[in-house]
């Protein structure tokens, strides 16, 4: 089992991350939390947590701290809550938004996540509550203030996430036009463009 891998980053984008690593190329799903600390990075350190969608279909995940690879363990340890989903919300929310929410039971943020509805919600903090560690947690601001560059690599992410193409363009807009959020940061564009998915 493979519980970290340190090499230079060959490729990636807000969804993926090819790490290489004595000649051997590491292609790794990263959440919006763990693209936005890599930064400029060259190289980096990322832990790892395989997940078996199929007997011969797995899945690898990175995360740039154990926090955060800790509560992806646990939130697919709730039934219904796969591999996918927990990358959801560990891009739309910090894994201490996500432990607060949890401890707080505030079933409203979790549920405003793409893809987790009311009695995913109420499972997650009924299953997770109090085994979370003690965060207090709260709703990311999701304001900021560029385009082209960013909006693209938006886009690329939320295809890589799931999502057909001209429906995160779509949504994309919409929280450029109406809400206002502007394309300086990556990581705001995306959590904004997810509310609208």
């Amino acid at each position: 089992m493979i519980d970290f891998i340190k090499g230079k980053i060959a490729e990636k984008n807000p969804a993926f991350v090819v790490l290489e690593a004595g000649n051997v190329g590491y292609a790794l799903n990263i959440s919006l939390n763990t693209y936005t600390k890599l930064a400029d990075s060259t190289e980096c350190k990322l832990y790892v947590e395989q997940v078996f969608v199929r007997d011969d279909n797995p899945k690898h995940y990175g995360f740039f701290d154990m926090d955060e690879r800790d509560i992806f363990r646990k939130v697919i340890s709730v039934s219904g809550v796969g591999g996918s989903s927990a990358m959801l919300m560990l891009s739309s929310l910090s894994a201490a938004e996500i432990a607060g929410a949890v401890n707080t039971a505030n079933v409203a943020l979790l549920k405003s996540i793409k893809g987790i509805g009311e009695k995913t919600a109420q499972r997650i903090v009924v299953d997770l509550k109090g085994k979370l560690g003690k965060h207090e947690g709260g709703i990311s601001q999701i304001l900021t203030t560029s385009y082209n560059k960013n909006r693209d690599e938006a886009l690329l992410a939320l295809v890589a996430l799931g999502f057909a193409r001209n429906m995160a363009e779509k949504a994309i807009e919409k929280a450029i036009k109406q809400q206002g959020v502007t394309t300086d940061t990556i990581e705001i564009l995306i959590k904004a463009a997810l509310k609208n998915l």
